[in-house]
């Protein structure tokens, strides 16, 4: 069962819909709340500095379906150590490599 859920399913414009995303990407990219226009009312999220991230297109039935979708988790975060920052730092160059290396 779900805490809470909010969905919104309406018509946008390209322009409104670059304006949600380029919102939401200057929130993540500067570390402050999230703000999303939901009519009637304005969602404020806290986004913490790490999170999972999934991109996922279907097409069929006549339609094109892009969903992006970020998760991250409620619970208070773990204080980090030292070797713990080394660790995920040289996990996500291993996995940036295997990214570039995959696109070549």
């Amino acid at each position: 069962m779900k805490d809470l859920k909010i969905e919104q399913k309406r018509s946008l414009s390209r322009l409104e819909a670059a304006d949600q995303l380029a919102a939401l990407a200057a929130a993540l990219r500067q570390g402050e709340d999230a703000e999303l226009e939901l009519e009637p009312w304005k969602l404020s999220l806290r986004i913490p500095a790490d999170l999972r991230g999934e991109i996922e297109l279907e097409v069929g039935d006549g339609e094109i379906e892009l969903e992006i979708e970020f998760k991250w988790s409620t619970a208070p975060a773990a204080p980090t150590t030292k070797r713990t920052a080394t660790k995920r730092t040289a996990t996500r160059r291993s996995a940036a490599k295997r990214t570039v290396a995959k696109k070549s």
